[in-house]
């Protein structure tokens, strides 16, 4: 079978791109949770690619690509205006509600792309599909749908970490878009929790000491007040006893003619 050249020029360039993502991700991109799965990934795909070719399943292998490059668009996009934000320490506000935007949009476009028509089109129909209208066995249909469903448990991992930034955003923990996957944003995240608790206990440790304060404050002030009244009780009560006694003590004296 003769392949068609846009096809034959769209699997060289998709498998120069990601020959280039495994060079980049271990050489050139920071290190993340998922380089392992990353890379696996690239790996995976490149296999997919040269083995479709090969096997001349280029027609369902370029639906597989439309369907999962369709995400990467608003991914590009998100990226783009995440970095454009903050230039020369000023922070431009247009890039940041268009980030945001193209976030929503890539979350969205994930779940529909990757985790529905890439299952109801791609999977159903290479799996139930091929054995279904095909009497003669169809070569390495295990090995290749194997890899498609390797494929799509890596889609499903990856929209977890979209659901964490989601769940962040609508809860506050996070005010701007972070990439969860990165460890400096882990420890980003952590750090800002643990100033809030240490904030939030320095408070209550204060308001507690203000609250002693007061205890001690008033209890002084009442003891003060209570030993002045019985002081003065006191001496007045003295007072009045020395000067009673003296009157009825005192000798009196002879008179003398």
């Amino acid at each position: 079978m003769v392949i068609p050249v846009d096809i034959y020029i769209l699997y060289m360039i998709q498998c120069s791109f990601y020959l280039h993502s495994v060079y980049g991700t271990c050489f050139m991109d920071a290190w993340r949770k998922d380089s392992i799965v990353m890379l696996f990934h690239h790996f995976l795909t490149l296999a997919l690619i040269w083995f479709s070719y090969a096997a001349r399943y280029h027609n369902i292998g370029a639906l597989v690509l439309l369907l999962h490059d369709v995400t990467d668009v608003e991914l590009e996009f998100t990226k783009l205006n995440t970095y454009l934000r903050i230039r020369n320490s000023k922070k431009y506000a247009i890039h940041e509600h268009l980030a945001n935007v193209g976030f929503l949009l890539f979350a969205i476009s994930w779940f529909v792309f990757r985790l529905y028509w890439f299952p109801l089109k791609v999977l159903y129909c290479s799996g139930h599909g091929a054995l279904q209208r095909v009497v003669e066995p169809v070569p390495f249909w295990f090995f290749f749908n194997v890899l498609l469903w390797i494929l799509q448990f890596m889609n499903i991992y990856w929209f977890q970490f979209i659901i964490v930034f989601l769940y962040k955003v609508a809860t506050g923990q996070m005010n701007e878009l972070e990439d969860t996957r990165e460890y400096e944003a882990e420890q980003r995240a952590q750090a800002q929790q643990k100033s809030l608790s240490a904030e939030l206990k320095l408070k209550d440790t204060a308001n507690g000491f203000l609250k002693m304060d007061g205890i001690v404050a008033n209890g002084h002030s009442h003891l003060l007040e209570a030993g002045k009244e019985a002081t003065g009780n006191g001496f007045a009560t003295g007072d009045g006893v020395g000067m009673n006694g003296s009157t009825h003590h005192q000798p009196t004296r002879p008179k003398t003619e």
